[in-house]
């Protein structure tokens, strides 16, 4: 596929900034910042000792020196890492309602991008299909989350296949803190259970499935050629055959109860949002749940 025309690659970076930069504003900004508070309390000065102050907080080499209690203070380390980890394999390039597959995760990815920053966080991105495509090292500031919409419209991968494990190793040799990071992906494929667990142990993992209607209950449009977008295997598929179309609706629940049970089993949050719907809710919804787990 060429590359795009630059003052149309502009013109659709200004028209999402515009768009997922208004939601994180509106909606997803004071969320972010309770969900996501950062990686811990860090010393910030200290003072004379007041009546109530916790006493595990004393600090004994002043109150020594002085001859007077006083107590260390700290604050809210509120600076996160968010990694973006954005499948780019193939099957991304598929939508039949609304939106392509990819263009959907640039808008939600934008919306995440925007949130961050305001919250003074930094930002960097993992472009994977079977290997590490291109990494983007995070940084902080309006500048940047643009050239990484940019890179959402018009980056062309090498590759088309998928290969989960790989992202994952990068991430967790990549960066070395603990970090905020979004698994972007269709999940069309297995094998990558184990290296869910691992990364977990390391960072606050979050996926982020992309659906499209068309995948999960086939239209009963007759005799049809499909392809496989990762593999280019072709083949044909009678799609008004009711036992065709029952066959595969059974393969494809099968499918995500395994997903889910590895999400489960990993301790990842999982979010799924539709080429056919509104993403907005779906990502509100995911972030009231977490907060109301980390409050109970």
């Amino acid at each position: 596929m060429p590359a795009r025309d630059t003052s149309e690659i502009l013109r659709k970076v200004r028209k999402i900034e515009i768009k997922t930069r208004g939601l994180s504003r509106q909606i997803f900004s004071g969320q972010y910042h309770s969900v996501f508070k950062g990686r811990g309390m860090t010393f910030s000065e200290v003072r004379e000792y007041q009546y109530g102050d916790d006493i595990r907080n004393i600090d004994w080499n002043v109150t020594a020196r002085f001859n007077h209690p006083y107590v260390k203070v700290f604050e809210e380390e509120r600076e996160l890492t968010v990694i973006l980890l954005i499948d780019v394999s193939g099957s991304q390039e598929f939508g039949t309602r609304g939106m392509y597959k990819q263009d959907l995760i640039t808008e939600a990815a934008a919306v995440l991008s925007f949130s961050a920053i305001q919250n003074n966080d930094k930002v960097g991105v993992i472009f994977f299909t079977d290997r590490v495509e291109k990494f983007i090292p995070p940084k902080k500031g309006r500048s940047h989350i643009l050239r990484i919409i940019r890179e959402l419209l018009d980056f062309r991968p090498g590759q088309r296949g998928t290969h989960i494990p790989e992202a994952l190793r990068f991430l967790n040799n990549a960066i070395k803190k603990r970090s905020v990071a979004f698994l972007f992906s269709d999940f069309l494929t297995e094998g990558f259970a184990d290296a869910l667990r691992i990364t977990q142990q390391k960072h606050d993992l979050i996926a982020v499935r992309i659906v499209d209607p068309a995948e999960e209950q086939l239209p009963s449009i007759g005799l049809v050629r499909v392809r496989d977008a990762e593999t280019g295997e072709a083949r044909w598929l009678d799609t008004s055959s009711q036992a065709t179309r029952r066959a595969h609706e059974e393969w494809k629940q099968s499918q995500l109860a395994t997903l889910k049970e590895a999400f489960t089993r990993s301790g990842t949050d999982l979010v799924t949002i539709r080429t056919d719907q509104d993403y907005v809710r779906p990502l509100i919804d995911l972030f009231k749940r977490r907060e109301s787990r980390s409050q109970a």
